[in-house]
């Protein structure tokens, strides 16, 4: 990757795109020069949210998240954390949404080992995929 490029990364399941997701990466990509976005993969999904999800196959997000103009890599993984990706991609700044404390981002020690920053980005309340699914379910 170009060295002189400020390279933001986060990851998550974006199962169901809503105004939390678009704010959420509006305001990393504004942090740098370039977003990267890891989503998990439809097993790890299930994994994580129960059998029920994801509602989007993964291709259709990884398609739906290139199509945003503040995402400008998306990448696929299935293991149990990004930090695979993160060490690969070697970000220069790591987010993820407010509910995460910075101790507990996957991957938040590389990159401050490398010199980089982790920021936890303000989160929606009363917006996100399982409330949206709780409320089509009513």
């Amino acid at each position: 990757m170009n060295p002189s490029l400020r390279f933001v990364f986060t990851n998550g399941c974006f199962d169901l795109l809503h105004v939390g997701h678009v704010r959420y990466l509006q305001e990393a990509r504004a942090l740098g020069d370039r977003l990267v976005v890891a989503l998990n993969t439809d097993r790890s999904v299930r994994v994580l949210k129960g059998p029920e999800r994801p509602v989007q196959h993964e291709q259709d997000r990884a398609e739906i998240m290139a199509a945003l103009g503040c995402v400008d890599y998306v990448t696929l993984f299935d293991d149990e954390t990004p930090l695979k990706v993160i060490e690969l991609v070697e970000p220069d700044i790591l987010v993820k949404g407010g509910d995460w404390p910075v101790d507990k981002i996957v991957g938040a020690s590389f990159v401050l080992g490398r010199g980089g920053q982790v920021r936890s980005l303000q989160f929606q309340p009363g917006r996100s995929t399982s409330s949206i699914i709780d409320k089509i379910k009513t």
